[in-house]
């Protein structure tokens, strides 16, 4: 199902918070801790459905806090910024080393509709067959509800290859995609797991799970109702722009977690006084601190 997308909202409207006593509250049993995730998904399915919501950018962000989540899994240091730069300052030829590909597979992860296809396009050393068995993972061909069925196909990838937690949690979250009826793929799983729940099984990584998508979704909303307020800001000060190429560099930065002036589509030196234009006007930030090689994001 793709969402159904709503006209632009008035400035006055904002998305509301996930209700306290959701956020607040101290589950302890399994029963309890899946009513909780399930009011999180369902509020987090409402927003995902808003039209003021930059829905490819809130994607890709999300995906860097994944990939930054399973660098921890694997015991490495790098962190967002480490990212970043492995996967946006590579040059012409250049291999991306653990850390950047990594960040690629979750990228291409929630770049298109989940599909078998897809899938196999982030995850190519599997197999279409072996991806279609994975999703299909529990009772009935996996029609089972939402974070129980991500649960069993994370149990399962992880059963059969310890080791490959990047392409476990990912097909974990396109069988929560799928089960919520959700076009894309939204990364929940990674950064609300820690890495001991990642051994855990059964009834023990199903309450893993739940309180994972409780917490991850819980930032999802806060995170959608900021891209919400600097993407309309941006938007706002976009006429004002009078470089050409101008408006695709706005598009840029509205699909984008971050953007070098190299990759946008105009000469380098008018790239890089956009850049610095879009932060003086609180449009843009930048993103690395530094002098040189910076990186700018919304």
């Amino acid at each position: 199902m793709t969402f159904a997308r709503h006209a632009p909202i008035d400035d006055r409207e904002f998305i509301p918070r996930i209700p306290s006593w959701v956020t607040a509250a101290r589950a302890e049993t399994l029963e309890d801790v899946a009513f909780l995730s399930g009011a999180v998904l369902n509020h987090l399915h409402v927003v995902m459905g808003r039209g003021d919501v930059p829905h490819t950018l809130l994607r890709d962000r999300l995906a860097l806090r994944a990939a930054e989540a399973c660098m921890a899994f694997s015991g490495r240091p790098e962190r967002a910024g480490e990212l970043r730069d492995a996967v946006h300052l590579l040059r012409p030829g250049d291999l991306p080393g653990p850390v950047g590909d990594t960040c690629l597979t979750w990228r291409r992860a929630v770049q298109r509709p989940v599909s078998i296809k897809a899938l196999g396009r982030a995850l190519p050393t599997l197999e279409p067959d072996q991806i279609a068995t994975w999703l299909d993972a529990g009772p009935q061909g996996g029609s089972c509800a939402p974070v129980r069925r991500a649960a069993l196909v994370l149990e399962a990838v992880l059963t059969a290859a310890p080791r490959a937690d990047v392409s476990a949690l990912i097909l974990a979250d396109a069988a929560l995609a799928q089960a919520l009826g959700w076009d894309h793929l939204v990364p929940l799983l990674a950064a609300g797991l820690k890495q001991a729940d990642l051994r855990k099984r059964g009834a023990d990584l199903r309450l893993a799970c739940h309180r994972a998508v409780s917490a991850s979704g819980t930032e999802a909303v806060r995170l959608a109702a900021d891209l919400a307020r600097r993407a309309a800001d941006l938007k706002a000060v976009a006429p004002k722009l009078r470089a050409k190429g101008a408006g695709d560099a706005v598009e840029m930065f509205l699909t984008r977690d971050a953007v070098t002036p190299a990759a946008l589509p105009l000469p380098d030196r008018a790239a890089r006084r956009l850049c610095d234009r879009l932060v003086d006007l609180g449009a843009v930030r930048e993103l690395t601190g530094r002098d040189t090689f910076r990186l700018y994001g919304v």
